[in-house]
């Protein structure tokens, strides 16, 4: 029977409890080193890029300059406030059909109105197990 070598460290417990100091790794020396010659760096790869160096060029729209992303803008819609959430889910297809809000916007308002549907449900449910419990004296 092969023996079980004893390790220093028990199981849960690190052997460095702190972790890596943080700017210890190469990579952040990299960057340090590198961090005050990226001026010149980026006015070389803009000069080989300009003279018809294609590398340069998708190097300079990739990395220094990314594409733009898509913001949406916020849009105040009135929800009945007393209606049900299917009145309420009716209102942002309406908006949606109306092109008050994009098609992203309806959905996420939607997928919000469903967890509301679940959530009272579950308060629902609740308040009826309460109800019997108090009703068969199990509370």
């Amino acid at each position: 029977m092969i023996e079980k070598k004893q390790s220093r460290f028990k199981p849960g417990q690190s052997g460095n409890p702190k972790g890596r100091t943080a700017g210890a790794g190469k990579v952040s020396q990299l960057r340090a080193s590198i961090g005050a010659h990226v001026p010149a760096i980026i006015d070389t790869l803009v000069t080989m890029a300009k003279s018809g160096d294609s590398q340069a060029a998708k190097l300079l729209l990739e990395r220094v300059l990314p594409p733009v992303r898509a913001i949406e803008q916020a849009m105040a819609l009135q929800l009945p406030e007393a209606g049900t959430l299917t009145e309420k889910a009716s209102a942002v297809l309406r908006a949606a059909s109306d092109g008050l809000l994009g098609p992203s916007q309806a959905a996420q308002l939607i997928a919000a109105l469903a967890t509301m549907a679940k959530i009272s449900e579950v308060d629902e449910l609740a308040s009826r197990v309460a109800e019997l419990e108090a009703r068969h004296g199990n509370a």
